[in-house]
């Protein structure tokens, strides 16, 4: 039996409706009406469609479905003139009764006359018709035929079934001992098997379940049965025996070498086969694409250790892709498409051009990216064919005038399984997209056997020499998702991968491991390749020695020059694009990666700024990430997209430039700087006490030392960590820095404290600790302040609009967790704890983790402050004056410049702000700490009043000269703070 068009099956459906006009009871016409609506659409009967299915309701009660093909649909029957609603309640009360895997996408419920179709799953909208009518509404039930509903969700319950299915065959066939490489070859040839018989691949539709639920209950010969199978696609019609078993030799060849190979075939029990049939159970022509990559993501996970988070592995959301592909390549041919749709000739060139299209994800995973790119890809085309039919350019063989294929499409992955669903599954959305043609041109499109495929390669994408895969004359887009690997985190090998790829990058040991793929990519684009020449250099290299030799070197010569200019220009016009974690454009990493590749020529033409992803896989790990796209040709209109809510949609702004900050400002790298660009006091790390925790305590052994004695008081000081210091924990430590010998000699337990330290330090394999031993009453480096300082915590959550940065009197001893400007003034403070030097701190610090991490050579020394900072009175009072003060006090009398004085009078209230919260409380009351204070949900109106009024007077220092005194978010901010470190370094 052959697959039917939609043609053909309207034509039957037509003939169907008129032989059944009459048809009205049901006991005695149900049975033969669905029989011959199933043969409408090329669907035998036999195993797939079972009438009168027993099943249980609620309350146990005995019920029978008319007409149930598990997983797919139920069908309700009703004699003429009955009520439709009441056949559908009773179809759903059968739901009780059924199994996960039988639960059906559809139900039908009819009384003959009239047709309903509902969709479960919420897709597509409810359907009822009259019969007569059935012929118009066909394409709605194209998913008996092999044909799907065109739109698709990539959330449905159903694509969670099927990766939990399959995932729980590979669970039992593991358990038996049937594992490794012979295991996932298993699985991608019955993925493509339940792919194949669902789609009308296979046909009958069905052959492959006949199959399998023909075998014996046991399973105990399934495994041969399969066996016999897999060498039966593998051999054309010519080639198989005149004796082989009908039920094989209608299976098609399918080619593309993927039964060439024989493996081993496991032993099958009940239970798998049992597990098997649950699959050929779900429709499989109705999964997203993007779901293959969590298909294997569920299978892997269950391998010993955590093997996702050391490979990297992240499986991007359709959503999530498109945000990539859109402005990388497709919002610029749909915009092409839009110019010529009504020009012949245009077109037909516009359609040659997507065939030249050239794409290379060199992290393809299982694919997705590659999926979704080639689906695009072929709806953008089967747009130019609908428009090629108002000039008579299209023929009933759609299948000879569709040009993009799978063979444009080049893939490397490191892992071998999901390189092997990759290849599969750019067959099976190419069958996807031959059906979705179908449905316009009710002409069926079946490659099969497959002659073309993607080119895949199983490798490590940091080693091969990706202009000998992938040509650069041929190639235009390099895309993915590469590994998300700190630099922490990297294994030996990944180690050397990067030593590898980074040859002659100064600190390139800083870079996560996902830059690998940057610079790779960038040394494609600009010819500067690591290793080897490529393949085509050296062919043409050969062919110059030897035609030398008979024309003379001089003309040779020429023609070689003409040559790297060829090739030079078809590096140039590959664009790239990437998602990556956010780390690789912050802190010390910019200046490493993409110092590097702006001086390769590179330029970023569109970015994502952070944004949290959702995916298809089991756990959906959070992560937050950005988008880079990036390539030589600066020329281009550029685009940032930002996100108010991280989970949430972007907005979409065009800009005059990216630079590797993702912000609308000069291409500019922060280097690493010993001092600040600004005439502003310089900032060190606190205090560190290389103590083996001797010199520090919590308050309970502070307690018990005063108790013992009593005379220690005046060298016990407040100790401030970072989490000391946001989180209010007391700590104390012993600050000896100025105690006389005789003074300790009285104080035994002090004494005894002193000596574990220099025990500690003397066993320190540091010769630097050792030297130390010497002065075991001190500090290991001390830093303290002789009057106010500046604190800023080292790492702060990345959750707060403000790092709660302190402005403290020199009683308490900040320790290295910390970053202190020793006698600072009040301006200092009011300038660090401002929106404007937030923002700039959130774009360009380091991250732990997602946490903030502040750098004194990175953020501080490189922030641009206003020209102000150089009017400041080198006279002012380094204390902190207290609000009365300022309230009393004419602002001439505190500094010349009211710009100062407003912003000085501003941070003193913020100051006050907190302490209303802090000190002078009530009995009983326990004072706010920082983290507090400073928590989005927490923070008290007043602080939040005072910040918003110190955030102008800043603002305003920025924009002294009348204009504008705010910004409309942080992306606005760093953008004229760039521009503004720019005219300070004269790199503009």
């Amino acid at each position: 039996m052959t697959t039917l068009t939609l043609n053909e099956i309207r034509i039957r459906a037509a003939a169907f409706a008129k032989d059944f006009s009459d048809a009205s009871r049901e006991n005695a016409e149900s049975q033969i009406f669905w029989h011959e609506f199933f043969q409408v659409f090329g669907l035998p009967k036999r195993r797939v469609i079972s009438f009168e299915h027993n099943v249980k309701k609620l309350g146990n009660k005995d019920g029978r479905i008319d007409a149930f093909w598990p997983g797919t649909l139920l069908v309700e029957q009703k004699s003429r003139g009955k009520d439709l609603d009441a056949a559908f309640t009773q179809g759903n009360d059968y739901f009780h009764g059924l199994t996960n895997d039988e639960l059906p996408r559809y139900v039908i419920v009819s009384d003959f006359a009239r047709i309903r179709l509902v969709d479960v799953e919420g897709e597509q909208p409810l359907l009822e018709f009259d019969l007569k009518d059935l012929p118009k509404h066909i394409e709605r039930f194209g998913f008996i035929a092999g044909y799907e509903p065109r739109q698709q969700r990539e959330d449905v319950p159903l694509n969670q079934r099927a990766v939990d299915t399959l995932g729980e065959l590979h669970d039992l066939l593991k358990a038996d001992g049937f594992t490794g490489h012979r295991l996932e070859v298993l699985l991608v040839r019955l993925l493509f098997c339940l792919f194949a018989d669902d789609t009308g691949i296979f046909t009958p539709k069905g052959a492959f379940e006949d199959l399998v639920s023909l075998s014996k209950e046991d399973g105990s010969n399934l495994g041969s049965e399969l066996s016999r199978l897999f060498g039966v696609l593998n051999a054309k019609p010519e080639e198989r025996q005149k004796s082989l078993d009908e039920k094989f030799d209608a299976f098609p060849y399918i080619n593309g070498r993927l039964y060439a190979d024989k493996q081993d075939i496991p032993e099958f029990s009940s239970a798998m086969r049992a597990k098997l049939l649950a699959c050929c159970g779900i429709a499989w022509g109705a999964i997203s694409p993007a779901v293959f990559g969590a298909m294997f993501q569920k299978i892997i996970s269950l391998e010993p250790g955590d093997r996702r988070r050391q490979m990297g592995a992240h499986y991007t959301s359709e959503a999530n892709i498109l945000k990539l592909i859109k402005p990388l390549f497709l919002d610029e041919l749909a915009a092409e498409f839009e110019k010529v749709k009504r020009q012949k000739n245009q077109l037909f060139e516009f359609q040659k051009k997507l065939r030249s299209l050239v794409f290379l994800d060199p992290a393809c995973g299982c694919g997705n990216f590659l999926v979704i790119t080639y689906r695009e890809l072929r709806r953008l085309e089967l747009k130019v064919l609908q428009a090629s039919q108002a000039f008579g350019s299209v023929t009933r063989d759609v299948f000879e005038q569709t040009g993009v294929n799978v063979d444009q499409f080049y893939g490397i992955e490191v892992e071998d399984f999901p390189a092997q669903i990759a290849q599969v599954a750019m067959w099976l959305v190419d069958h996807q997209m031959n059906l979705e043609a179908g449905q316009f041109f009710g002409d069926w499109i079946k490659r099969i056997p497959l002659d073309k495929s993607a080119e895949i390669r199983h490798g490590n994408a940091l080693r091969i020499e990706w202009a000998d895969f992938c040509p650069p004359g041929k190639l235009n887009y390099i895309l993915g998702n590469p590994p998300f690997i700190g630099k922490q985190n990297q294994t030996a090998s990944q180690k050397e991968d990067m030593e590898f790829v980074c040859k002659g990058i100064k600190s390139a040991g800083l870079l996560d491991y996902v830059s690998g793929w940057y610079l790779k990519a960038a040394q494609y684009v600009s010819g500067s390749q690591v290793g080897e020449a490529s393949r085509d250099r050296k062919q043409f290299a050969n062919v110059k020695f030897a035609a030398a030799t008979l024309t003379g070197s001089s003309a040779m010569d020429d023609l070689f020059v003409s040559f790297d200019k060829q090739d030079a220009a078809n590096r140039l016009k590959v664009r790239c694009a990437f998602v990556s974690t956010n780390s690789i454009t912050q802190g010390e990493q910019v200046g490493v990666l993409w110092g590097e590749l702006l001086r390769m020529g590179l330029h970023i033409q569109f970015a994502h700024r952070t944004f949290q992803w959702t995916n298809d896989a089991p756990g959906k790990a959070a992560v937050h990430c950005i988008i880079v796209g990036f390539g030589a040709d600066d020329s281009l209109a550029k685009q940032i997209w930002h996100y108010d809510d991280i989970k949430g949609d972007p907005v979409s702004s065009d800009v005059a430039n990216v630079n590797p900050y993702l912000v609308d400002a000069p291409d500019v790298v922060l280097p690493s700087r010993r001092e600040p660009i600004a005439a502003v006091p310089p900032i060190v790390f606190g205090s560190m006490p290389n103590d083996g925790g001797h010199l520090l305590m919590d308050d309970a052994e502070k307690t018990a030392l005063l108790e013992a004695e009593p005379l220690a008081a005046d060298w016990v000081k407040p100790f401030l960590g970072a989490e000391e210091f946001i989180n209010g924990t007391p700590r104390w430590c012993l600050w000896l820095k100025d105690c006389p010998p005789a003074v300790l000699d009285k104080l035994p337990l002090v004494k005894k404290r002193v000596q574990s330290v220099k025990a500690h330090r003397a066993a320190s394999s540091r010769e630097a600790t050792q030297k130390l031993a010497k002065t075991p009453q001190l500090f290991g480096e001390i830093r303290q302040s002789d009057s106010s300082y500046v604190l800023v915590p080292a790492h702060s959550s990345e959750k707060r609009d403000y790092v709660p940065i302190g402005f403290l009197k020199p009683n308490a001893v900040p320790g290295n967790a910390n970053l202190v400007i020793p006698n600072a003034q009040l301006f200092h403070f009011a300038i660090l704890t401002s929106a404007m030097h937030m923002a700039w701190m959130r774009y360009v610090c380091g991250r732990l983790k997602s946490d903030f991490r502040y750098s004194n050579t990175i953020v501080y020394n490189n922030f641009p402050w206003p020209n102000i900072v150089n009017s400041l009175p080198k006279t002012l009072s380094n204390q902190a004056v207290d609000q009365q003060k300022y309230a009393s006090a004419a602002p001439e009398s505190i500094a010349p410049n009211k710009l100062i004085t407003n912003i000085e009078a501003a941070a003193q209230a913020v100051l006050s702000a907190r302490a209303v919260h802090q000190t002078g409380l009530p009995p009983g009351t326990v004072p706010a700490t920082l983290a507090q204070l400073y928590d989005p949900t927490t923070m008290p109106a007043n602080l939040a009043k005072a910040h918003a009024s110190l955030d102008k007077a800043v603002d305003a220092a920025y924009k002294p000269d009348g204009g504008v005194s705010s910004y409309a978010n942080d992306g606005e901010r760093v953008a004229f703070l760039f521009k503004r470190y720019a005219e300070l370094t004269s790199l503009v």
